[in-house]
């Protein structure tokens, strides 16, 4: 039986400076000209200003484990060598919040609070997802 492939995400116009810099290593974000509230994933309102101007920015990508889900039902067959999985949402020092992985960690050991890092996972020659990984803590 063939092995199936994990879906891929579409490049949109409005995401194309996001997956710019995911595929050379830097984690971008949306910042609000107006506020400076960062946002990801795009948007064309601010959610706090209303402010439809708005700019790409690099940030740190270091963080921490805001909270997870532990996936044990297949939702996509090119997941079935992976369950069960951890869903993460991290917290960046900047202040705003990405879905991702963690890697190198099971997924029953995952912790709120963990202290991660930015990686990226290379999917295509044009897309590259930002994964995370454990860092030490400071």
């Amino acid at each position: 039986m063939p092995e199936i492939s994990k879906p891929i995400p579409a490049i949109t116009p409005e995401m194309r400076e996001f997956f710019d810099g995911a595929r050379a290593g830097r984690l971008m974000v949306q910042k609000c000209d107006s506020c400076g509230t960062l946002r990801f994933p795009a948007h064309d309102l601010c959610s706090k200003c209303n402010s439809t101007a708005s700019r790409w920015v690099q940030v740190s990508g270091r963080g921490e484990v805001f909270s997870f889900n532990i996936m044990h039902q297949l939702y996509h067959p090119g997941f079935a060598n992976e369950i069960p999985y951890a869903v993460v949402v991290v917290e960046l020092e900047e202040g705003c919040k990405f879905v991702s992985n963690l890697l190198g960690v099971k997924p029953h050991d995952i912790r709120c609070g963990m202290p991660v890092e930015v990686t990226f996972e290379k999917l295509s020659d044009e897309v590259s997802i930002p994964k995370f990984r454990l860092r030490a803590a400071k």
